[in-house]
């Protein structure tokens, strides 16, 4: 027979394993945003868009389990800042999605206009701030601080670029006021993606509070 103790083990594993899930939901939609850009490809971008509904959904079951976790169990001490760290962490990849959507939106007004130039630096961002996404739930799943850390600490790439590609679409704007609007949404975009790396950042702060009990600004 099972004791109380294994069933709460049970239960935070079961958050801990939908934790992962949605963040893995968040990868791909990070993914195929910008795969809708390069490609063109209204279709996937409109797929990205209609499955944000799933992460939402996600989300809510995930805070409703952390919330009942949290009422019937009376947990303490480290079980308690686990609980509450995820119930931050799912917070913060349903953001993560809302930004993929914002991007598979951009491209949908982009992907009918002449193309203002070509997608380099962009790409590279998403990449960045895909594989951080991923790096990040291993860290989740191991447990590990020190890679938590190191994580973060390529928010600095996020940003280099996220200020070399301000620069360049500023200065298309300048040089011809009929590049404003295609800039503007791809500044966004851009801004987007920036936002989704400060989101791990904060997730990986959470992976440091649950084994200091310490909040750290790690960015």
């Amino acid at each position: 027979m099972a004791t109380t103790r294994t069933l709460f083990d049970q239960e935070l594993a079961e958050l801990k394993s939908g934790v992962v899930r949605m963040g893995s939901m968040v990868e791909q939609a990070i993914a195929e945003s910008m795969r809708a850009l390069v490609d063109r490809n209204n279709a996937l971008a409109k797929e990205v868009i209609a499955r944000d509904q799933e992460v939402n959904e996600l989300h809510r079951l995930l805070r409703e389990r952390a919330f009942m976790i949290m009422a019937t169990q009376q947990p303490v001490a480290r079980d308690l800042r686990l609980i509450v760290s995820f119930q931050h962490m799912v917070l913060e990849l349903e953001r993560m999605g809302d930004h993929a959507v914002g991007i598979a939106r951009a491209a949908l007004r982009l992907n009918d206009l002449p193309q203002l130039k070509p997608y380099i630096d962009l790409p590279k961002m998403a990449e960045i701030t895909e594989s951080q996404v991923h790096e990040i739930l291993g860290a989740v799943i191991e447990a590990d601080q020190d890679k938590a850390r190191a994580i973060a600490e390529r928010d600095d790439e996020v940003d280099t670029l996220y200020h070399k590609i301000w620069d360049e679409l500023v200065g298309f704007m300048i040089q011809d006021p009929a590049n404003v609007q295609r800039a503007a949404i791809l500044l966004f975009l851009a801004k987007d993606l920036e936002r989704i790396a400060d989101r791990v950042t904060n997730i990986a702060e959470d992976v440091v509070f649950l084994h200091t009990g310490r909040i750290v600004e790690l960015s």
